[in-house]
């Protein structure tokens, strides 16, 4: 089982190897991939090295699957090469994500939709898959309506520039910036571009994603996306209303018994999740669960995950599993 990792140098791919590397996945041949600056050079995995290689040598070395996490342009580009070559690609990028040739998987939610034949598939946006992981087992339980959520993301999202940026300004030194102002005691309102609905591509990805993911067109959802000067994981406020009555200890069983959800919920002694205990974690922290009072039928929620494992590495890699185990590759 030969496995690329394209992108390996970066952020998220240098996590996607972690994560291969501690859930002891079942590869014989490890295939660092990044851009040419970086081919030559040296990465441990496990007791070994590996060379990093350029993207035509990784596709003409045929590897199973190839796990991407290099940019939606280097997706568009070499992910078709990958498939033509018999490789599965497994896509963290936004590439793919919305095209409907291709599957768009968190696997606890739809992994059974894959088949041999998926030789693109899309991993969703890291805030959309902690959002439906919190979600789906209240969807199919009294059907979602409508979903208002906040985001309160951290830089990881944006990537090492950002990191950077944040290091600078806490010790007062000046550098490229990620962002249009600086992120140190800052808010930004400004995640990705900016569309012509006055939406950003984030909080749009929010929306499209949810409605393709879940297979249901009626459940609604508006986001808006803030970035703010944290590391260890992206955080959510969700307001949901659905079409059924609920008790809110229903729903604390149902987000308990699903898989990879931990629930933190006791105010009395100030449990609630936080990035700070999420980070380097592979579930979704669901807390501060509560009657929204306003209005009928609907619920309050605060959900929080590492962005770069459930929300982006975790999640490719148990797409990888899942097309072994079930003999799809």
């Amino acid at each position: 089982m030969k496995i690329a990792v394209v992108g390996a140098t970066g952020m998220v791919g240098s996590v996607m190897l972690k994560v291969l590397e501690e859930r002891n996945f079942p590869l014989t041949e490890l295939i660092p991939v990044a851009s040419e600056k970086s081919v030559g050079k040296k990465i441990k995995f496990g007791d070994k090295e590996f060379e990093v290689v350029g993207l035509e040598t990784a596709v003409a070395m045929k590897p199973e699957i190839a796990l991407f996490s290099a940019g939606g342009d280097t997706s568009l580009a070499w992910a078709p090469k990958f498939a033509e070559a018999g490789t599965t690609v497994i896509d963290n990028s936004s590439a793919w994500r919305m095209n409907p040739k291709h599957k768009l998987v968190i696997p606890e939610i739809n992994a059974d939709l894959l088949t041999a034949d998926d030789k693109i598939i899309a991993n969703p946006n890291c805030s959309t898959i902690q959002l439906l992981m919190a979600l789906k087992p209240l969807h199919d339980a009294y059907n979602i309506k409508r979903v208002v959520v906040s985001t309160y993301q951290s830089i990881t999202g944006t990537g090492v520039k950002a990191v950077k940026q944040l290091e600078n300004e806490y010790a007062g030194e000046s550098g490229d910036m990620a962002y249009p102002y600086p992120i140190h005691r800052n808010a930004l309102p400004h995640c990705d571009v900016f569309q012509d609905n006055g939406y950003t591509k984030e909080e749009m990805k929010l929306t499209n994603e949810t409605k393709k993911i879940l297979g249901d067109d009626s459940v609604n959802v508006t986001a808006t996306a803030i970035r703010i000067p944290v590391v260890g994981g992206h955080s959510e406020s969700v307001n949901i209303e659905f079409s059924k009555e609920f008790e809110e200890g229903d729903v604390r069983k149902r987000l308990s018994d699903f898989p990879g959800i931990t629930v933190q919920d006791n105010p009395a002694v100030n449990t609630y999740p936080m990035p700070i205990y999420a980070e380097g974690k592979d579930d979704v922290f669901v807390g501060r669960i509560r009657r929204d009072h306003s209005q009928p039928n609907t619920l309050n929620m605060w959900i929080v995950a590492d962005n770069l494992r459930k929300g982006a590495a975790t999640n490719a890699i148990q797409i990888a599993e899942y097309l072994i185990e079930n003999k799809l590759v």
